[in-house]
């Protein structure tokens, strides 16, 4: 049960089908992808004497030989080790030590930056460079035959974010990888040849692990020439290519939206856009939807349960004449068809339908464990469910609605409450375009509630007035930060973290 088998499978039945472009011009069809993999592969094996199992680290931004180097490492029976092409040189330096790469594909532009660590990694054999020499030395040996893997051998080590200590190495198989691959057929959208998915979000994450239902089909793989998001140049792929289907973060979302609202421009190119990452407020999507049509789906996952905890389907999200269409909408939807949700209080029992808990799931996408870390893997995975750490509530339809992660809920006075709960009410302001809200220590209350706000003609007045009129009093900020903009990382998630620090530094001031 070998990834690389969906490229050979493709390469077989479609080998004159376009597999690769770089925005509208063609670089591959299936046969030379499926060519430039394996002779990749052979000489990671006959040359540099690679065993199965191995793993491959890439760390570059999105470009043409992303897809290659994926299926050329799961060709030789490798496992890759996909690294943030914006951490900072250190974190990756931890990465490849952690997880004993023999072997970094790199992009050109990183290496000034990483070239003093890497010569005290003992088990990194080659760096490889696309476009360099050596790279296409290596495209020059010989084609090898896909390695024969396990159901349950490594194929993608994702390391966490590390907001909380150091990452960790989540381990996902090549069953986790297929079972979410099929639900992403069953549960996300039909694909067929005419389709195109456009990698506008990094590689290293979500937006590269859907290139599979896409292979399997024989579809088009896009590169756009500014190697990520750009709402005018997806907008004239979406016309030059068409049929476009991507992931993208709710900011993304957004600022596609805005760029057709503002543009009057046709959203016909455009197949199916998969959003989920971070919260997509109901104001958010509403306009989307008004804008773009019925063109969306909404998925939530973890790394531990990549892009197949939920999902909330074009039909769910388009039927407004649904009764319960708002709250459906504020929902991120029902379990996806292999796996088990259920929100379950401290002790695992399962919480009643409107009750809040702790999400956890089961099923063939959940990994296998977090890697070289038994203490983790042990708190995470119990009896065979994942903990999330999110807070959420299941409905009698079994939709279920997150609340927060487990970390961020503010404790004032006894009583939990919810940013997001606080954020949605903030977003009815017309004058507000972001919002964040986080806890802050205080000696009588054990914390307040201080909301970051985005926005024009704004007051603390007028947003407490708003606050009231729709959450309990209790609920409201304590105090209001006006920004010119709230603290990101390059997938569109506000970085709360930043947020705390920034409260620190105002109490020592």
């Amino acid at each position: 049960m070998n990834l690389a088998q969906l490229l050979a499978r493709a390469a077989r039945s479609h080998p004159d089908r376009p597999a690769l472009l770089l925005g509208d011009e063609p670089l591959y069809n299936y046969r030379q992808l499926a060519d430039r993999a394996a002779r990749l592969a052979g000489h990671w094996r006959d040359i540099l004497g690679l065993q199965p199992g191995d793993r491959v680290a890439l760390c570059m931004g999105n470009q043409p030989a992303y897809l290659e180097l994926l299926y050329a490492a799961w060709w030789a029976g490798l496992a890759v080790v996909p690294i943030n092409a914006k951490l900072h040189p250190r974190e990756v330096e931890f990465i490849l030590r952690d997880s004993e790469a023999a072997l970094l594909c790199l992009g050109a532009d990183l290496l000034a930056g990483l070239q003093p660590l890497l010569a005290d990694l003992p088990a990194l054999r080659q760096v490889l460079i696309p476009g360099e020499a050596a790279y296409e030395a290596a495209l020059g040996a010989a084609a090898i035959e896909p390695a024969q893997r396990a159901p349950d051998d490594l194929a993608w080590l994702f390391y966490t974010s590390g907001t909380t200590g150091r990452p960790k190495g989540v381990m996902q198989t090549h069953r986790n990888l297929y079972a979410m691959t099929t639900c992403y057929f069953i549960d996300v959208d039909e694909v067929d040849a005419g389709d195109a998915i456009v990698y506008a979000a990094p590689m290293s994450h979500g937006a590269g692990l859907y290139n599979f239902a896409f292979v399997a089909k024989a579809s088009r793989h896009v590169l756009p020439r500014s190697g990520g998001f750009d709402p005018a140049e997806l907008l004239a792929l979406s016309t030059s290519v068409g049929r476009l289907c991507l992931f993208a973060a709710p900011t993304m979302v957004t600022r596609l939206v805005e760029h057709l609202a503002q543009s009057g421009a046709s959203a016909v190119g455009f197949k199916t856009i998969v959003y989920g990452g971070g919260p997509m407020y109901a104001a958010d999507i509403q306009r989307a939807l008004a804008v773009m049509g019925s063109r969306f789906v909404q998925i939530y996952g973890q790394g531990e349960s990549p892009m197949t905890i939920t999902a909330l389907s074009r039909e769910q999200l388009h039927d407004s004449a649904h009764p319960r269409w708002a709250e459906r909408l504020a929902s991120v939807g029902q379990a996806q068809t292999l796996v088990e949700v259920r929100v379950v209080g401290a002790d695992g029992h399962p919480r009643a339908a409107g009750e809040t808990g702790e999400v956890i799931v089961r099923g063939d996408t959940v990994m296998a464990g977090y890697w070289r870390n038994a203490p983790a893997t042990a708190a995470a995975l119990r009896e065979g469910w994942l903990w999330t750490g999110d807070l959420g509530v299941l409905d009698d339809d079994g939709l279920l609605t997150l609340k927060d992660r487990s970390k961020d809920v503010v404790i004032s006075g006894g009583s939990n409450i919810y940013p997001r709960e606080v954020e949605e009410v903030l977003l009815r302001h017309p004058g507000v375009r972001e919002v964040s809200v986080i806890g802050r220590p205080d000696p009588e209350w054990g914390e307040v509630v201080v909301a970051f706000v985005v926005g024009e003609g704004l007051s603390a007045e007028v947003l407490d007035a708003l606050c009231l009129a729709h959450i309990a009093r209790f609920k409201r900020p304590k105090h209001y930060r006006f920004v010119a903009s709230l603290p990101k990382n390059n997938y569109g998630k506000v970085l709360k973290t930043a947020l705390r620090e920034m409260l620190q530094q105002e109490s020592k001031t």
